[in-house]
């Protein structure tokens, strides 16, 4: 087994994995990401991203090929270390916001510190910090279900970023988002991302969204391929607002 490239802080090599009924959603995918480096894994919906981001991150065990987080093998952990791993070292963004209902916002946002063992009062002020960044500090002491669902994503972003994770998996993390929400909240992520050291792999099928990052990756049908030609994101204001709103 050939170790990882010192200077890559995730590493991967010859990942396939099948979908419960079979069909193939990784397809030999190779890839390494430095520390601090922000890379885009771009590609068409179905194209494999969601799933190797799943790899990545231990949150789906990998049967074929390997996955190095600093040069410890990923692969051969079992589900106690993999969650101990995503809970200590990484962070997580999905394409919509997936918030406790019983916490109020500040509360959700402090969560992945606290199970690390960080102090309440710590954990406040990292979450109220992150929350200001991203304009919903005024909403730190409502529930979800009184937040708009641009509100619930950006705080869903301000508990990933809290903890200051090593690497930062972001689906789709803008998907929810207006137009012009999208803008700012990329602009913080990236400048958090660079400030704090964090790696990014940032899952995304929006050729402007890809671009900010420092490199990408291209998937098609679960394989790695040159270039992949996206279009732009479809323009959600008032229909997200209006169908999704509390």
């Amino acid at each position: 087994m050939e170790a990882p490239p010192d200077n890559d802080v995730l590493w991967a090599r010859s990942l396939h994995y099948r979908y419960p009924d079979g069909s193939p959603a990784l397809a030999g995918v190779s890839l390494g990401a430095r520390e601090g480096e922000i890379l885009a894994v771009s590609g068409p919906r179905g194209s494999g991203k969601t799933t190797l981001l799943r790899c990545l991150s231990g949150l789906v065990p990998v049967r074929h090929g390997e996955v190095w987080f600093n040069s410890v093998p990923v692969h051969t952990m079992g589900p106690v270390g993999r969650e101990r791993l995503r809970r200590d070292r990484f962070g997580w963004i999905d394409p919509a916001p997936l918030l406790v209902p019983e916490l109020n916002v500040w509360e959700n946002a402090a969560l992945p510190l606290m199970l690390r063992g960080t102090s309440r009062r710590r954990a406040k002020t990292a979450a109220l910090e992150w929350l200001e960044r991203l304009d919903i500090g005024d909403k730190a002491r409502r529930r979800p279900h009184e937040l708009l669902q641009a509100e619930r994503q950006r705080a869903s972003i301000a508990r990933a970023l809290a903890p200051a994770p090593a690497v930062l998996f972001a689906d789709e993390p803008t998907a929810p988002l207006h137009r012009a929400d999208r803008s700012h909240v990329l602009r913080t992520l990236m400048t958090a991302a660079r400030s704090h050291g964090i790696t990014v792999l940032l899952a995304t099928h929006d050729s402007e969204t890809a671009a900010l990052a420092d490199r990408t990756v291209s998937l098609l049908d679960g394989r790695r391929v040159n270039t992949v030609h996206l279009p732009p994101a479809p323009d959600t204001e008032g229909r997200a607002a209006c169908s999704l709103s509390a």
